[in-house]
C-alpha cells in the first residue's frame, strides 16, 4: 500500500517524466522519417556519389552506439553553433539523425516492394518523375512499410531512456530519482517496468493488426 501509494503522490512528476519521452520520440520519429525519404531516393539515384553518399552516411549512423551518438552531439553542437542549445534540442538532434539511418532502409525496402509497372504507367498517363513519386509509388510505399516503421518507432521509445546521460528527466530518470530518494527502488523499477511493457505492448498489437490487414 506505502508503494502504491508513493507512485500516486508521484504521478504528476513521473507523467512529466513520460511526456517527455513521448514527446522526444514523436519529434525524433518525424523528423527521422522525413530525413529518411530524401536518403532514400539518394540511396536509390543512379548517380553514384549521391548514392555512395547516403549509403556512407546511413552505414555509419547504424554502425554508432546511439548512447555515443547522443555524447557527439550534446558536446559538439554548442561548439559548432557557439552557443549551448540545451539537452532536450542535443538529444533530439542525435536522435533524429540517428533514427534516419535506420528509417532509411526501411523506406527503400518499401519503395522497391512497388512493382516498376506502377512507375511506367504514372509515366504513361504524362505524370513527371517528381508527381509519381508523391501519388503513386511513396503512398504504396509507405502503406506497405507503415509496421515496420511503428516497430522502429516502439524501439525508439525505449531508447529515449538513454538521455540520462545528458541529464535529461525522461521518464525512467523521474523513476529513478523517486526510487533513490525514498527508498524504494525494487518497487519504481517494476512499476516502470509495468508502464514501458504496457506502452510497447499496445503499439505492438497495432502493428500485429496492421500486419494482418497488409497480408489480406
Amino acid at each position: 500500500m506505502k508503494d502504491l501509494e508513493l507512485i500516486v503522490d508521484s504521478m504528476p512528476f513521473l507523467l512529466q517524466g513520460l511526456g517527455l519521452s513521448l514527446l522526444l520520440a514523436a519529434l525524433a520519429a518525424a523528423g527521422g522519417i522525413m530525413m529518411a525519404v530524401v536518403l532514400a531516393l539518394l540511396r536509390l539515384s543512379s548517380n553514384r556519389f549521391l548514392s555512395g553518399a547516403a549509403a556512407v552516411y546511413v552505414n555509419f549512423f547504424r554502425s554508432m552506439p546511439l548512447i555515443l551518438v547522443i555524447f557527439w552531439f550534446f558536446f559538439l553542437v554548442p561548439m559548432v553553433i557557439g552557443r549551448p542549445v540545451g539537452s532536450f534540442y542535443s538529444a533530439l538532434i542525435a536522435f533524429t539523425l540517428f533514427e534516419a539511418a535506420h528509417y532509411t532502409e526501411i523506406i527503400r525496402a518499401g519503395i522497391l516492394s512497388v512493382s516498376r509497372g506502377q512507375g511506367w504507367a504514372a509515366a504513361a498517363t504524362g505524370l513527371t518523375y517528381g508527381q509519381s513519386l508523391r501519388h503513386v509509388i511513396l503512398p504504396q510505399a509507405f502503406r506497405n512499410m507503415t509496421p515496420l516503421l511503428l516497430t522502429q518507432g516502439i524501439i525508439l521509445f525505449q531508447d529515449t531512456s538513454l538521455v540520462f546521460v545528458v541529464s535529461l528527466s525522461d521518464f525512467l530518470t523521474t523513476v529513478t530519482i523517486v526510487a533513490r530518494n525514498e527508498g524504494r527502488l525494487v518497487s519504481m523499477y517494476v512499476f516502470a517496468a509495468l508502464v514501458y511493457f504496457a506502452l510497447c505492448f499496445a503499439a505492438s498489437r497495432v502493428v500485429g493488426g496492421l500486419q494482418k490487414k497488409a497480408i489480406r
